[in-house]
């Protein structure tokens, strides 16, 4: 199993709305609205790295009000 962490930067005033769509998406734990850099913030996993790819890439960025997404797979060190 892959988990990653998803920051994303939204249009304004579009954060809530856009956190309370990602977290109905199959594969994501959490989503949360947030201050700072990053608007929204949202936990996701997968079987593997294909399939979060594809997670964000089909599904999250498809989400109406997104502007950028930087995705961080967690690893274990």
């Amino acid at each position: 199993m892959v988990h990653a962490y998803i920051l994303i930067q939204t249009e304004v005033g579009k954060a809530a709305s856009v956190a309370a769509e990602i977290a109905g998406i199959p594969g994501v734990t959490s989503s949360e609205d947030v201050t700072g850099p990053y608007d929204v913030i949202v936990r996701a996993e997968a079987d593997n790295v294909d399939q979060l790819g594809q997670l964000v890439v089909a599904k999250v960025q498809n989400v109406e009000g997104i502007t950028r997404t930087l995705t961080c797979p967690v690893v274990h060190l």
